[in-house]
């Protein structure tokens, strides 16, 4: 019998606990489906809650609660203009880490 010959990547490098840790928390804030979808929104640009909730036809309250979630995450951040808030991705990579995983989603369906 052959052995199937293939290419052995080197070991990844050790994380640090606190660093796998937070990338834990990151993907529970994400693991949510409004909470995806708020980030596909935001993705496109920034929005303050009322256009949120016309876009995702969800309450006030739940998007109110899920972005408190995004917030504590350090995923979205809020700019007070006038008597709104209006929010941001903090980081364009957290907009890919969803874009991949509701592509993978897809190419399942």
């Amino acid at each position: 019998m052959h052995s199937v010959e293939r290419a052995v990547a080197p070991p990844a490098p050790p994380r640090q606990p606190g660093t796998l840790a937070a990338a834990g928390d990151l993907l529970r804030a994400l693991a949510a489906p409004v909470r995806i979808a708020i980030v596909l929104q935001l993705r496109e640009s920034e929005r303050c809650v009322h256009e949120l909730v016309d876009a995702l036809e969800v309450t006030q309250p739940l998007i109110s609660q899920h972005l408190r979630v995004l917030k504590a995450a350090g995923v979205v951040e809020g700019e007070r203009h006038g008597r709104e808030v209006v929010y941001r991705l903090v980081d364009e990579h957290l907009a890919h880490i969803v874009m991949d995983a509701v592509a993978h989603a897809e190419e399942d369906s």
